[in-house]
Formats: structure tokens, C-alpha cells, sequence
């Protein structure tokens, strides 16, 4: 071996040995009539070297199981009462005391997110959230806790307007003035941290044609390189946390740390719902515990040491929805774990990610590739494809695909009209291009089309194969 290389190499394994990790944690849901009692589940964490716990209530029969344990907990008020912790202090300050202080310290509570999800709530209870936040966060004032316990709210990725290239992040416009500004305004002030769910498998299962199975599963692959700064990404879950720090970034709350209070990936799906399999599951999660306790950030924040609460304890056998939904567990509720991987660092020294050929490391296949002999065309997007289809293809197109997608960041030529399907056409047609305008290179599962006329979109001009 080269020694310049082995010098090389050594120092990144002192690198990596000196830098701080981040923490994994688990949700423990309760949407089932099969569970293990509390004080099992205390035990059962405990046997796993798992030191954090989100809950979605204020159970007694938990709490109180969970005291002297050691164990962290994150507890949950509930979305149906938002509203009476917005209109009444009092009811603040009874939810407070009869939830929080009654337990705390024996019972280690260290985070209350108040509401979760609120902005697809169908209630409506956006308006009440920040009010909310406020009033519980003046209780644990009241009783002297606020300095140990921090009040915070769990988003979902569908609260950004943007999310590709991630150095774009940004939040949907109508809710930055009501929600986003008073509430980083609050967590900066309490000196708490934005909670954010974020679930690589959803963008996955709909878009397998365009996003890898290996950088969904933080698997070894080329990367994605985020056009917007020249960062590479090599995992889907560091791409859409990016894409949050950069809408926090844009509203100059750098300073805000966040928490990952939700991420997972189902062991079993129904027929459609492409890639939940045990074996991925597996490969997600196993993975994941890997890069948060292997230490580091972000590309965009390498320094933010993340932790990161998986999803979830156990399969939840009353949950509603597809079948994915009740098979994000890592144990079933025999506390039979549902496959075999590390949560702690001693773990990982013998953990292993075994690909298999059954799942496949590349997006579905693509059609036969044969030369097309009609002269000039171009490929454009499918308006009929819907937003979501088009962004995840335009990703591939931008990232994984190497287009040249320069031409459509703001202030470039191509950057108006500033509409998905314009920006889209632009990155599929640069990518088939690219490709000798191959038979199979402008399909994008459906999201493209070929055109035998040049495509208009404002002042910008689609090169084709024969011109520079």
C-alpha cells in the first residue's frame, strides 16, 4: 500500500474516531391492542441500549414506568388540544403541572412537542400552534422546569415549498409569517430546536424510477451533487434535512438547531407500495444508526451532531391506512425484533449492510435503449404527470442524471417562467441530450415526453444534440 495513502487514511480514521456522534432515540406508539405492558417496554429499551423515548401522550401507566429508568422522554399534547392550550393559561398550566411536573425529574422528561404534523392537520389548528407553544412553555416557567424541558413542534416535509436542489429549501410562503418566523422566534429564544419528520421511503416507493434504491438507503452510490452549491449528496435523508436547514437558512435563523423526531422505513407493504420490505427496513434503519453515531453533519451543516428518533418501537396493529402503516416497527409486539440491527455504537462493530440482488440497487428498468433516427427532437414534461412526479424526476434529471441544469437557477437565462414544468422540460430535455436522444432516455416513468418542435418557455432556447 501506498504510504502517502495509508498516512491519508489513518488520519481520517482519527477524524472520525474524535468527532462527537449524534444520539438515536425511538417512538414509542401505542396504536394497538397487543402491546407489551409499560414497565416490559421500559425494560425492552433499556436491554437495547436505547437511553431516548418519544411518546405521542402523557400516559400515567408510561410515565410513571419510565421513572428512574435513565431513560430521556419527549412527551406529545395532542393536536385536539391545541385550541384550550392557546385560549386558556390555565389550562396550560393544569396540562402542565398534571402531565409534567407530577413526574419530572424521577420521570426525565426533556422535550414537550406540542401538536404534531399540525399544518396537514384536517382541523385546521395551524392558527393555534405558536399560541400553544407559548402558553405550555410559560407553565414549565411557572414551575421553574423551563431551563431542563423544551417545547417544540414536530413538521412534516410537506410544510417546504421547496425542496430540490436542497440548497433551495424553503417554507410555503403562507405559512412563514403566521407560524414559521414566531415559532423559530420562540425555539431561538427558549433555546430549543426545530422537530422535523422526514421519511426518505415516500419519496422513494412513488418515484422508483427516478431515485435509487442505494441513495435511499444511504448505500454506497455516485452521489447527487446539489447544483445551487456544488455540495454531493450521497443519502436522501441528508438531502431533504438540508432542504430545511436552507429554509431556516433563508429566513436567517442559522442559529436554530434541529431534531429529527420521526424517520423509518416499513418491513411490509401492500403490492404497490414499492421497496417496504424487511430487508430494506433493515438496510434503512441499520444504516441510519450508523451514519448518526458514526458522527458528523450535514453536507450543508457538517457540524450539526443529529439526533434522530426512529419509527418505530413496534408494529401498531390498529393503525389505519395502506399496510405499510402498521409495519414500521423494529420489534413485533412479542418484542421479537423484526430484523437484527444496531442501536448503539458496540453494536455497530459488527453490523453489516447485505444488499440483496432481489431488491436491486438501481431505479426500475428502463426501456430497451436504441438510437433514435428522426432528426431533431427535443423532450419536454408531461404537465398531466402531476407536481410531485415532475419535482422527483427533475431531481434525478438535475442530480443523479448529470443534466445541466444551471441554466434554470434563479437570475439564469432559463429561470423564468419560474413554474415546475418549464424548469423540468429543461433538465429532461438537457438529460436526453445528453444521451444521443436514446429511445428510453426521455420517459422519466412516465413525467416526459419527445416533441418534434422546439419547446417555448419564455425567453429560453433548448439546445439539441447537433448544436454546442
Amino acid at each position: 500500500m501506498d504510504h502517502s495513502f495509508l498516512s491519508f487514511f489513518l488520519l481520517l480514521i482519527s477524524v472520525f474516531t474524535l468527532a462527537d456522534s449524534g444520539s438515536i432515540g425511538v417512538n414509542f406508539g401505542r396504536i394497538a391492542n397487543n402491546l407489551p405492558s409499560a414497565s416490559k417496554v421500559v425494560e425492552l429499551l433499556k436491554s437495547q441500549g436505547l437511553n431516548r423515548v418519544k411518546v405521542y401522550d402523557t400516559d400515567p401507566t408510561v410515565l410513571h414506568a419510565l421513572s428512574g429508568s435513565g431513560i430521556k422522554v419527549t412527551v406529545d399534547l395532542p393536536n385536539e388540544q391545541l385550541f384550550a392550550a392557546a385560549k386558556s393559561t390555565s389550562f396550560a398550566n393544569s396540562w402542565v403541572q398534571r402531565n409534567v411536573a407530577a413526574y419530572y425529574p424521577h420521570t426525565d422528561i426533556e422535550a414537550i412537542a406540542v401538536g404534531n404534523e399540525v399544518f396537514v392537520d384536517p382541523h385546521n389548528t395551524t392558527k393555534f400552534l405558536v399560541p400553544a407553544m407559548k402558553n405550555i412553555h410559560e407553565a414549565l416557567v411557572k414551575f421553574n422546569l423551563h431551563s431542563d424541558i423544551k417545547v417544540s413542534s414536530p413538521i412534516a416535509l410537506s410544510a417546504l415549498q421547496n425542496s430540490f436542489p436542497s440548497s433551495a429549501g424553503s417554507f410555503r410562503p403562507e405559512l412563514i409569517e403566521p407560524v414559521f418566523k414566531p415559532m423559530l422566534d420562540f425555539l431561538r429564544q427558549t433555546g430549543s430546536f426545530l422537530m422535523v419528520n422526514a421519511y426518505p421511503f415516500f419519496a422513494y416507493e412513488s418515484n422508483t424510477d427516478v431515485i435509487s434504491l442505494d441513495y435511499a438507503l444511504f448505500r454506497e452510490n455516485p452521489g447527487v451533487v446539489d447544483q445551487g452549491n456544488g455540495l454531493r449528496y450521497f443519502s436522501l435523508f441528508d438531502a431533504q434535512i438540508d432542504a430545511v436547514f436552507a429554509a431556516m437558512s433563508a429566513l436567517k435563523y442559522d442559529d436554530v438547531k434541529l431534531v429529527v423526531t420521526e424517520t423509518g422505513w416499513p418491513s411490509k407493504g401492500d403490492e404497490e407500495e414499492n421497496g417496504a420490505s424487511i430487508q430494506n427496513a433493515a438496510a434503512y434503519n441499520g444504516n441510519l444508526v450508523r451514519r448518526i453515531l458514526t458522527g458528523g453533519g450535514t453536507p450543508l451543516r457538517p457540524n450539526a451532531d443529529l439526533t434522530v428518533y426512529l419509527f418505530a418501537l413496534f408494529n401498531e396493529n390498529k393503525k389505519i391506512g395502506p399496510t405499510s402503516e402498521r409495519n414500521y416497527g423494529l420489534f413485533y409486539p412479542s418484542e421479537e425484533k423484526v430484523y437484527d440491527i444496531p442501536l448503539t455504537e458496540e453494536g455497530l462493530k459488527k453490523y453489516r449492510d447485505n444488499p440483496s440482488p432481489v431488491d436491486g440497487n438501481q431505479p426500475g428498468a428502463a426501456p430497451p435503449v436504441v438510437k433514435s433516427t428522426t432528426g431533431k427532437t427535443w423532450c419536454v414534461a408531461n404537465g398531466k404527470a402531476g407536481k410531485e412526479k415532475l419535482q422527483a424526476a427533475l431531481n434525478y434529471a438535475c442530480g443523479e442524471g448529470g443534466a445541466d441544469c444551471h441554466q434554470i437557477q434563479p437570475g439564469a437565462t432559463c429561470y423564468d417562467p419560474n413554474t415546475i414544468e418549464a424548469h423540468a422540460s429543461f433538465a429532461f430535455n438537457s438529460y436526453y441530450q445528453k444521451k444521443a436522444r436514446q429511445m428510453g432516455t426521455c420517459y422519466f416513468g412516465g413525467a416526459a415526453y419527445v416533441v418534434t418542435q422546439p419547446p417555448k418557455y419564455g425567453n429560453c432556447e433548448f439546445p439539441t444534440q447537433d448544436q454546442p
